[in-house]
């Protein structure tokens, strides 16, 4: 699921949640929900593939775009992978006062156990002023590893 929308967006997947995070950050909210994905991965070679939805809710009084981000991933098999660019997805979005937007992505990690963290860089339109947002850290746990 892709795009801005207002509250309440709704995201199905055939995977359960493994779980949610939270931060909210200079009036802007990330919130992260991670699924693994057995069919995409492959023990045997050391591959697990993590699909992760973010949330993100503009809970300011002025408009804001998303510029850039960087993410922080760390497998516990081969260390830390930076990965920084501009937008999301391709975009750049803009988000209104009180509007969401909502992209999904995917990461593979080598270990059964890793975490992502990072920042997203916004502009607000009113002044052009830049600022960033703290992307909570979250858990990348295989679910036969987690019991």
């Amino acid at each position: 699921m892709l795009g801005i929308q207002k509250k309440n967006c709704k995201f199905e997947n055939s995977f359960p949640i493994k779980y949610m995070v939270k931060k909210i950050t200079e009036g802007v909210c990330i919130s992260v929900e991670v699924f693994y994905r057995p069919d995409q991965s492959n023990p045997v070679n050391n591959s697990y593939v993590f699909m992760y939805k973010i949330t993100i809710d503009n809970f300011t009084n002025t408009s804001i775009q998303l510029l850039r981000r960087s993410w922080y991933i760390i497998d516990t098999l081969v260390g830390l992978r930076t990965i920084d660019g501009e937008g999301v997805i391709g975009l750049l979005p803009i988000l209104e006062p009180n509007e969401s937007f909502q992209y999904s992505s995917a990461t593979n990690i080598h270990a059964e156990i890793g975490k992502m963290y990072g920042t997203y860089f916004f502009k607000r339109l009113s002044d052009d002023s830049t600022f960033e947002v703290i992307i909570p850290e979250f858990s990348l746990i295989t679910p036969f590893k987690g019991n």
